[in-house]
């Protein structure tokens, strides 16, 4: 018998931080991104901390991505497993209360729990051991022979709804009673697929489309949890 599944994003979903960010930061504060990279990213950041503008977000990550590849290939594969591991260590625990529960939950009930994500395969891999997710998908990143990072990557977010179909065969799972949880319109494709869709701690886009569909929509605040109706708020 098939079995039920719940899928996750972990960046701003479970993990209360962005791991990717996170990794290229510590890899710029060791010296290991050249000053001129790491100043682009810096000032994409602030333009977003500020909210200059409703892409400013999008923009950031943009930037943060353009630059690492750029910039990898000088550092080695040992080099960089070394701050995912420290980093990993520092975020692992940061989660938010209502998606840590709610794997919990869906994890006694019998669901197959899964995961997609931006962030590195080598970060989100422990992650999942950590979380008890079943299988992941994560961003992958070329290799030379000599260890060193060509600049080529491969990332599940362009298209989460292929990603998830691929995940569902594999393992043979059911579309009954599906869960799919999500904070950014790059999830919609994925939210949009289940039977249970999750809008949580949704930015503007994905908050758009989660009230015109009638989604649920999840904010968790400090230390409460709001659920909120399609009709309860505007934006």
């Amino acid at each position: 018998m098939s079995r039920k599944f719940a899928v996750f994003d972990i960046d701003g979903t479970l993990i209360r931080w962005q791991l990717y960010h996170a990794i290229v930061n510590r890899l710029a504060a060791k010296g290991e991104m050249p000053p001129e990279a790491y100043e682009k990213i810096r000032r994409a950041r602030m333009s977003w901390k500020n909210r200059s503008h409703n892409t400013a977000f999008e923009d950031y990550e943009m930037a943060l991505v353009q630059e690492w590849l750029a910039s990898s290939g000088a550092l080695t594969y040992k080099q960089y497993l070394k701050v995912v591991d420290e980093v990993v260590r520092e975020y692992i625990n940061q989660t938010y209360t209502y998606t840590r529960d709610l794997i919990k939950k869906l994890k006694k009930q019998g669901y197959f729990l899964l995961t997609i994500s931006g962030s590195p395969k080598e970060a989100v891999e422990k992650v999942a051991k950590r979380y008890g997710f079943d299988d992941f998908v994560a961003a992958e990143f070329g290799l030379d022979q000599r260890q060193h990072f060509t600049g080529k990557n491969f990332s599940p977010i362009f298209d989460k709804a292929a990603t998830l179909n691929k995940l569902v065969r594999k393992h043979k799972l059911s579309w009954v009673d599906s869960v799919a949880v999500g904070d950014t319109a790059s999830d919609v494709a994925m939210l949009e697929l289940v039977q249970r869709p999750i809008a949580f701690n949704p930015e503007r886009e994905l908050a758009k489309i989660a009230m015109k569909r009638g989604w649920p929509i999840v904010v968790e605040r400090k230390n409460v949890v709001y659920k909120l109706s399609a009709d309860s708020w505007k934006i």
